[in-house]
């Protein structure tokens, strides 16, 4: 039976809240599904831009008042872009939730996009992308993405480039949205200690006159995937690698067992696989990590580490055998059993954290149209057996199908 309770509006729009008796915080947001895989060659960075320019003004807000509103009574307003999603949400005393819900709605649905507002926040972008060019592990990350997708918009940099940003107008902004927007793909979560009816009301509210929108633009598809093996020399003391491919994408019946496959490979406890291997036996990485981003038509995975110069090659012949292990020996009954209980420990761990939660089933009503309770989860995972993952290790974890960026000293 379903923990979360679900509205929808004449307008389209979806409610989804969770009752959760024990705080006395509110945690609110409107998801839109629209991100950076939307954006046409020329628009490349714009709907990172507009998350920024929401907050820069509207209709009766300049920017100073947007920043203030919940800010002097203790809250906390942010944003975020990825690939497929734009987010605009809100942490606050359950007291102060209409504050929270009116001011999300204001910016996400009148935001004026003033033409100085523009020129400040172009520079600020900029800066942000030199941040990034600057740490080695997100600009791994960014390059990766558009090694594994080459000539595709997810493997696009969700900021831009520079000259798309430095070209941006107002009528830019106006006119992505209009294309993009649809109703029947935005989603207002909440998470907090009130009743579905209370959330609704103040939906009905201030949605009311935001009209329906149906149009829908197709993603453009990948399924162009090739290994690609690239080394860039630059001015670091450290070796940066990524390795990985293509994956399931999120509807993927597998989706499940195999972010298991990846937890027990490099997932964020001490004893995964690689750390063992790598860390504790070899000393060659403080930290490495297997990370899954599932989208709505594809998938990738991850491996990243830093090391010596020296102990590159070595680090990637021991995630090999790794991936050697994982495909040729299952998983004894004592092994398998603690990486399920170490995983439902950690997805327990994160379900308390309750704005996470608000994000997380605003995007699964996006991406699935349903929202799986702990439970459900657990159930799954009770079943996955070793022979699955043993499968799918032999199905994904293929050295030769994997792509590897490495970031070498000059």
């Amino acid at each position: 039976m379903a923990d979360h309770e679900l509205y929808e509006l004449p307008n389209g729009i979806r409610v989804v809240h969770k009752q959760i008796t024990s705080t006395k915080i509110a945690h609110v947001g409107i998801m839109l599904d629209i991100g950076s895989r939307d954006e046409s060659e020329t628009e490349q960075g714009l709907a990172h831009f507009w998350e920024h320019m929401a907050f820069k003004g509207t209709k009766k807000r300049k920017a100073y008042h947007i920043i203030n509103r919940l800010e002097s009574i203790g809250g906390e307003l942010n944003a975020y872009t990825t690939k497929e999603k734009i987010c605009f949400y809100a942490s606050l005393l359950d007291q102060h939730l209409e504050k929270a819900v009116e001011l999300i709605t204001d910016i996400t649905f009148n935001a004026t996009f003033p033409e100085k507002q523009i020129e400040k926040e172009r520079g600020v972008i900029l800066e942000e992308m030199s941040l990034y060019r600057d740490t080695p592990e997100d600009a791994l990350q960014d390059d990766f993405d558009e090694l594994l997708f080459p000539d595709h918009s997810l493997g696009k940099n969700i900021l831009g480039t520079e000259l798309t940003v430095k070209g941006f107008q107002q009528n830019d902004f106006i006119a992505f949205i209009k294309k993009h927007l649809n109703t029947h793909k935005i989603i207002l979560s909440s998470v907090g200690n009130f009743p579905l009816k209370k959330i609704v009301k103040l939906a009905e509210k201030y949605f009311k006159e935001i009209p329906e929108k149906n149009h829908t633009i197709d993603r453009e598809e990948f399924n162009n995937y090739h290994p690609i093996i690239k080394q860039v020399k630059k001015p670091i003391t450290q070796s940066h690698c990524a390795l990985g491919s293509t994956a399931y994408k999120i509807g993927h019946p597998d989706r499940i067992p195999f972010f298991m496959l990846l937890n027990i490979l490099g997932g964020p406890g001490m004893n995964s696989r690689l750390n063992l291997s790598l860390r504790e036996n070899h000393g060659y990485v403080y930290g490495v990590d297997a990370n899954y981003s599932p989208y709505t038509d594809t998938g990738a995975m991850g491996i990243y580490f830093a090391t010596e110069k020296k102990n590159l090659l070595k680090s990637l012949n021991l995630i090999w055998k790794e991936f050697d292990k994982l495909q040729n020996k299952p998983l004894g009954k004592l092994q398998l059993h603690t990486a399920k209980e170490q995983l439902k420990g950690q997805l327990a761990m994160s379900d308390e954290n309750y704005s996470g939660m608000m994000l997380m089933m605003a995007k699964s009503m996006l991406d699935l149209n349903n929202i799986l309770t702990l439970d459900e989860i657990f159930k799954k995972i009770d079943a996955v057996t070793s022979e699955k993952l043993q499968e799918i290790a032999q199905e994904t974890l293929i050295r030769e199908q994997m792509s590897i960026l490495s970031f070498i000293p000059n």
